[in-house]
């Protein structure tokens, strides 16, 4: 029995000197025991300081409001402040390349977007960033549209009287937009081409000096996001012909009669809706991009949210996976593309 018990005990001491050599081994190895550890770490203690939320575009517009309603509770679900960062410039492209540039660790996120994401690869003649591989691409958080205005001083009160007048009077009526390729611009072009009318386009620096002069009576008509121009039509300093999206936005207040483009120009495809988005740079890792996703679906799913966005003319929107996301951009590029095409616009 003594033999027999030490047999059995002899395998026993060799079975624990064997576990602790390989043990030993293993905290020897180079990086073993740091990556692991980095790995573990990363997932249970992120974040464990401020995520900085990157904004494409000045303060007070549509892109900044949304990051604002979504950063507010992105917050409140990773127990850490969300930090706008406003570096409007380059039709985003500056604060995109910030981003793309930025430590792969889900402290730097962007506010992204269609035109961003979908447009400027064909609007610029070079990037500095690749709109699907330098990023990743999280899940939109709301989605919006145009709408085509016309100081109320001006006769046409129906978007029926406005083609008319434009078709009577080729390049008569002028239109401000934001800028050179912004969703402004590329609005007027699908009017233009699917209404057959010409009407001059004045692209100004920025929504807002366009938008005055719009309100004095320098030009005639704009089309672009509904957040800035909304108050102007509840007012009743701006007359609404047309929402830019197929469909009415009858949750807008003041735009619940604004006829889609569906019932507009029939056939003709013209859907000028956008959306923004979360992002960050590529290469992050799998665990932090599952608790962003998580954080920011539940964000955007709160009732607060939409009730802050409808107003707006903006509802949420999310997508089931950060591949599904970025599977979207990729499928959408060509339908931008062709926006571009027919604007003519080119960017340097």
């Amino acid at each position: 029995m003594m033999v027999e018990n030490g047999s059995i005990a002899r395998p026993r001491r060799a079975g624990l000197a064997a576990r602790r050599g390989a043990l030993a081994g293993m905290l020897a190895a180079p990086g073993w025991l740091g990556s692991a550890w980095a790995q573990q770490t990363s997932a249970q203690a992120f974040p464990s300081r401020p995520i900085r939320l990157v904004v494409p575009f000045p303060p007070g517009g549509a892109a900044d409001i949304t990051a604002r309603l979504v950063g507010e509770r992105m917050s409140a679900g990773l127990g850490q402040p969300v930090v706008i960062d406003n570096r409007p410039g380059a039709g985003g492209n500056i604060a995109a390349e910030a981003v793309a540039r930025a430590a792969p660790d889900g402290y730097t996120l962007f506010l992204g977007g269609a035109t961003i994401f979908c447009a400027n690869k064909s609007l610029y003649s070079s990037l500095s960033f690749d709109p699907v591989r330098d990023f990743t691409h999280l899940t939109r958080v709301s989605i919006g549209t145009t709408v085509l205005v016309v100081n109320a001083r001006e006769p046409w009160r129906s978007f029926a009287e406005l083609i008319s007048a434009a078709k009577e009077a080729p390049d008569r009526i002028v239109m401000a937009s934001s800028g050179q390729g912004t969703i402004s611009h590329l609005s007027l072009a699908k009017l233009m081409q699917s209404a057959g009318v010409r009407i001059t386009h004045v692209p100004y620096r920025g929504l807002t000096p366009g938008l005055n002069d719009l309100l004095g009576g320098s030009v005639n008509m704009m089309f672009d996001g509904i957040p800035a121009l909304i108050p102007h039509v509840r007012e009743g300093r701006l007359r609404a012909l047309a929402v830019g999206s197929a469909n009415r936005v009858g949750y807008v207040p003041g735009l619940e009669a604004v006829p889609g483009m569906a019932e507009l120009l029939p056939g003709s495809g013209m859907d000028m809706e956008f959306w923004y988005s979360i992002d960050g740079p590529a290469g992050l890792p799998p665990e932090v991009v599952a608790r962003l996703h998580l954080v920011i679906l539940h964000a955007v799913g709160l009732p607060d949210y939409r009730e802050r966005l409808q107003p707006l003319g903006f509802m949420p929107i999310t997508d089931a996976s950060p591949a599904a996301f970025t599977a979207y951009i990729e499928q959408q590029e060509p339908v931008w593309r062709e926006l571009v095409r027919v604007s003519g616009a080119r960017l340097e």
